[in-house]
């Protein structure tokens, strides 16, 4: 059986190769690539991302990611965010007195941790909604946080009949986003190839739910 194909956007962010390697473990037929067809085309799109919110949505904009994510979502094809790939989802992020804007898939801000300690550096449980996909059978595993910064409030309200999205949440001085599976579009704000094989099973979770190309 073919592996489904899974574009990991390559748009200057760093830590892509161990993203590639942790997917292709996980089932996957992982390519790391800016060919803008593979991205639209592929079954599933991971965008990671490390560093500063600044940094990482210039980048998405001057090489134009930004706008192939956004189609791929109106498609209804699947994404997935990974550390600052998932903050950069939300409206706005405030770093150090500076705003900068975001994606705006989702409402909301991603700000500085409450916690007396930063950056948040380790190991974590969470609280996964019931139903999630991504952490069926993993729900009590723990997964590994490198930040400062965070979606520590969710404001998408949605009416019937539209599914509202899961929330998995942990804490860290206060509540914060972990992760969110909101039809098409995932993300997590751990890091599932920095951890281990909670975090490869949680990729083939989520690899499980792709559709197949032919590519």
């Amino acid at each position: 059986m073919d592996r489904p194909v899974v574009a990991v956007l390559d748009y200057g962010s760093g830590n892509v190769h161990s993203a590639v390697k942790a997917l292709a473990v996980a089932g996957a037929d992982a390519r790391l690539t800016r060919d803008r067809a593979l991205v639209m085309e592929a079954d599933g799109l991971v965008v990671p991302g490390v560093g500063a919110f600044r940094a990482v949505m210039d980048a998405l904009r001057a090489s134009r990611g930004d706008e192939l994510i956004d189609r791929r979502l109106a498609g209804g094809r699947p994404v997935l965010g990974i550390c600052v790939g998932m903050q950069v989802l939300f409206e706005l992020g405030v770093e150090r007195g500076v705003d900068t804007e975001g994606m705006g898939e989702w409402p909301g801000v991603v700000t500085e941790l409450d916690a007396p300690v930063l950056p948040h550096m380790g190991w974590n449980t969470v609280e996964p909604d019931e139903g999630s996909r991504l952490f069926r059978g993993i729900e009590d595993e723990r997964f590994y946080f490198v930040h400062s910064f965070g979606a520590q409030k969710w404001l998408l309200d949605v009416q019937p009949p539209m599914t509202p999205a899961l929330l998995t949440w942990t804490t860290y001085g206060a509540p914060f986003l972990a992760a969110v599976e909101n039809g098409p579009l995932s993300a997590t704000q751990f890091h599932p190839e920095k951890s281990g094989a909670a975090g490869i099973r949680l990729l083939a979770n989520w690899i499980d739910g792709l559709g197949r190309a032919s590519l």
